[in-house]
């Protein structure tokens, strides 16, 4: 099975290849930029240098996967629409994955040998506040949710947590990093490991497709982008409605 992953929910734009056979999964091929917003004419070309590559194109592909959010509400858009597009175009089926899930997926190889440890994501959602979550070894501990970094702190100093050892990662990681200060408990995160990667989107969406009973529920028209707050133009409106 070849796996097509895409990422541009912050300024990072990656996209990668997954193939998984008899004798387990491999990363085929991974393309990664940072720094840029302009995800809507660079990832089409980078997915098809990418592609071509390896000696592959679109129709070889088995499943599509995308961060479905949250993150930039443009970024979340590109993504979930040029994968939707990928799916219906080539009669596959394509998965949404958490932003945070597949950003912890990074640092699973390091928090496994790190039995007392947590990995937190946290994404700049601007208006001081960040998108995060709290995944253990066994998984997932807390929901994706949108709160500030003083929030983030107090919950981080609950008894759940005492003792272990904070891994961030994300375009959030300085702020993040910074805010905690001197805390022993927060790890340095490698700066590979740091921004988004397709990769990882690929491997949260294959285990997701492959322990799901009704495979058939993934289709173009069930992948819908995540953003967990109203958008800008929403936000003003309602504002505008309060005052009128």
């Amino acid at each position: 099975m070849l796996v097509l992953a895409l990422d541009t929910t912050a300024k990072t734009a990656s996209c990668a290849v997954l193939e998984k056979d008899a004798d387990g999964e491999r990363m085929r091929a991974v393309s990664t930029v940072c720094g840029t917003l302009t995800h809507s004419e660079t990832m089409l070309p980078m997915i098809e240098k990418m592609l071509g590559n390896i000696g592959k194109k679109t129709a070889d592909i088995d499943l599509f996967a995308v961060s479905a959010g949250p993150g930039s509400f443009t970024g979340v858009r590109i993504g979930a629409a040029m994968v939707k597009g990928l799916a219906f175009g080539t009669g596959k089926p394509c998965v949404g994955v958490s932003t945070l899930e597949a950003l912890a997926e990074n640092l699973r190889v390091i928090t496994e040998n790190v039995p007392d440890s947590v990995v937190v994501p946290v994404m700049d959602a601007r208006r001081g506040q960040v998108y995060t979550a709290v995944f253990g070894n066994e998984g997932r501990i807390s929901e994706d949710s949108l709160v500030t970094l003083e929030e983030l702190k107090i919950f981080l100093e609950t008894p759940e947590f005492a003792g272990k050892k904070i891994f961030f990662t994300g375009d959030g990681y300085d702020l993040a990093k910074k805010f905690f200060g001197v805390d022993d408990r927060v790890s340095d995160t490698p700066a590979l490991l740091v921004p988004q990667n397709a990769y990882s989107v690929a491997r949260v969406a294959l285990m997701t497709y492959e322990n799901a009973d009704d495979k058939s529920a993934f289709t173009d028209k069930t992948l819908h982008p995540v953003y967990l707050r109203a958008s800008q133009a929403e936000r003003e409106r309602e504002e505008k409605l309060k005052q009128n």
